[in-house]
């Protein structure tokens, strides 16, 4: 029996785990695995090794550990490791984790978070078929805020969906005249640009490439490009002109030659995409919202009254009220005078796919 069933733990092994979520932030928040800390313990509670994921194709979090404890003389034989997720069982880039563990000679594994990948999982089976003492479920609700967006992208089968909108308080996107810069303040913007540097992708329409001509890149408070850049894709059938901004300096360019936002997330899919942000334009948006594909709504408001202009949503079908897509507010942020609200949506909302 586990130490979770009879309610029995060393307080150590919380400190631990603790310590394991602040060394899985290390690792990046963008690519096509997850971040993930580890920490391995002596039968007294002191630390033997550390390590975290660095990214695609680096040792995974408890490979690190262990190389950490090799390098200190450590003897792991018998220890414990505290990982935020439970270990692979596959090999892909690098190898099992579960084996390392076992060849290791760790005699006991606390994971936070069952890994949900029906390719990898099956650590914490093979552990224990090894005679590996496993407890599951340790901080769990910090180890799922650690996955971020990679744990539903995930459990969907598809990449996780934010959708973008900075808007008037009365929803307008630009003015009568077509005019946008700049509704929102500089303060949101450089909100905005982070988060660009956290996602793997940004979709827009053509109709936003062409006439917007933007440059969908993430850039820091003085210009400057962000390291890691979104790959930037355009969904619809006219080209990309030459000389766009799109074709200059950023991310790579996508051209998805479609209308369905499926066919749009399922080419995403298959480049290991794991986090999606919408930001083309009030048809794109409602065309995600139809499909029943937004999994998040960022919406940046600010205290600025336009009267007319175009909307910061297209048709969703909505004849009344019955019909709204609801949201359920998570966070509400203020920005320099804007405000910034996060909101995720109800799936039992009346959307094209339910």
């Amino acid at each position: 029996m586990s130490s979770i069933e009879t309610g029995v733990r060393a307080p150590s092994e919380a400190d631990a785990m603790r310590r394991a979520l602040e060394l899985g932030r290390r690792g990046p928040a963008t690519g096509p695995n997850p971040r993930v800390g580890a920490v391995l313990l002596d039968p007294t509670g002191e630390v033997l090794g550390e390590g975290w994921h660095r990214g695609a194709g680096t040792p995974h979090a408890e490979v690190a550990a262990l190389t950490d404890a090799a390098e200190r003389g450590a003897d792991v034989r018998g220890a414990t490791a505290v990982v935020t997720l439970e270990p692979c069982n596959h090999t892909g880039r690098t190898g099992p984790c579960s084996e390392a563990l076992i060849a290791a000679g760790v005699g006991r594994v606390v994971l936070s978070v069952p890994d949900p990948n029906p390719v990898a999982a099956g650590g914490a089976e093979r552990l224990r078929a090894a005679g590996v003492d496993v407890e599951t479920g340790l901080l769990a609700d910090e180890g799922r805020a650690l996955l971020g967006a990679w744990l539903p992208s995930v459990e969907r089968g598809r990449p996780f969906v934010t959708l973008k909108i900075a808007t008037s308080l009365d929803g307008r996107i630009a003015a009568a005249d077509g005019s946008s810069r700049w509704i929102t303040s500089d303060v949101s913007r450089r909100h905005a640009h982070d988060l660009r540097s956290e996602v793997d992708a940004i979709v827009v329409g053509t109709g936003t490439a062409l006439v917007d001509d933007p440059s969908l890149t993430a850039r820091n408070a003085a210009g400057e490009l962000h390291g890691h850049q979104p790959l930037r894709v355009v969904v619809g059938h006219r080209d990309v002109p030459d000389g766009a901004r799109l074709r200059g300096p950023g991310g790579e360019l996508v051209q998805a030659r479609t209308h369905d936002p499926a066919e749009v997330l399922a080419l995403l899919t298959a480049r290991e995409v794991r986090h999606v942000l919408v930001e083309g334009g009030p048809t794109l948006a409602a065309a995600f919202l139809r499909a029943g594909l937004v999994d998040e709504v960022h919406a940046y408001v600010a205290p600025v009254l336009l009267g007319s202009g175009p909307s910061a949503m297209g048709d969703l079908g909505v004849a009344s009220i019955g019909g709204a897509v609801r949201l359920t507010t998570r966070s509400v942020l203020p920005l320099g005078p804007d405000v910034f609200v996060v909101a995720t949506v109800d799936p039992h909302s009346p959307t094209e796919e339910h």
